[in-house]
């Protein structure tokens, strides 16, 4: 990868710590111009004075404008990395409309507002990359949090759409996938986190390594953790033993919470 990103414009959501903290280090490393973004605007400095980057504070599905000005016209990497993560959505408790208006808004529709200001400018050069952080959950799913589960598998299939769309005309696109990442989002996932998540965490770097690997290789998929791959193809390959499966550890979970 040495000099893949040398004077590369790129992007990151939701930077000021974390995977997405983890992503502006790595690609300013390797030479990329940065622009972290972050609704917390002291946590977006902080970052960016330490790399070197540009902070651009605000919501994620509107800093394009914003970002490419930073970046002097060119955006050649966006990395949406944003996310939100609520406890619960179980159909038997109460319906919080407002934390599955956010997850839609903030874990799906933030990167199709993205792509849509982005493509016309990499189809009209023929090249661009976009990251999308998704989650195993995306592929897989995730006890006691619904909102989150079902969002996540919509960020992956728009990055599977915009891929098989638009891979001949030059655009890159990557989905990561992790299971547990040592983040903030990790520690407020309570004890389903704990059960599911916590045994096999891993750091925020390791994805960013991942990626990385991923972006050489020119891998779609990216597996921080691979042993999902063989999960992905247990759930695929027999989907009532895996969902009773799952149901055992959804009746764990209820047990000891």
């Amino acid at each position: 990868m040495v000099g893949a990103f040398q004077g590369a414009g790129v992007v990151v959501t939701g930077a000021g710590g974390g995977i997405g903290a983890a992503l502006a280090r790595r690609f300013a490393a390797e030479g990329a111009r940065v622009v972290v973004n972050d609704l917390d605007a002291e946590r977006a400095e902080r970052v960016a004075d330490e790399i070197g980057g540009i902070a651009v504070a605000g919501d994620a599905s509107v800093i394009v404008g914003d970002a490419r000005d930073a970046l002097d016209g060119t955006v050649d990497v966006y990395c949406a990395n944003a996310g939100v993560a609520f406890e619960g959505g179980s159909a038997d408790g109460p319906l919080d409309e407002t934390a599955w208006a956010a997850s839609w808004d903030v874990n799906v529709m933030a990167h199709v507002r993205a792509a849509h200001a982005l493509l016309p400018d990499w189809l009209e050069r023929g090249s661009g990359r976009f990251v999308s952080t998704v989650s195993a959950a995306g592929l897989l799913t995730m006890i006691g949090a619904a909102p989150y589960a079902v969002t996540k598998h919509g960020a992956l299939a728009f990055a599977e759409w915009l891929s098989l769309t638009y891979r001949h005309r030059g655009v890159k696109v990557h989905a990561i996938c992790p299971q547990g990442v040592r983040t903030d989002m990790l520690a407020a996932t309570g004890s389903a986190g704990d059960l599911v998540l916590q045994p096999t965490a891993i750091e925020p770097e390791a994805v960013a390594d991942a990626l990385f690997k991923g972006v050489e290789e020119g891998r779609f998929l990216i597996l921080p953790h691979p042993e999902v791959a063989g999960y992905y193809q247990a759930r695929a390959g027999d989907p009532d033993r895996w969902l009773t499966g799952m149901n055992r550890i959804q009746q764990q979970w209820e047990e000891n919470r």
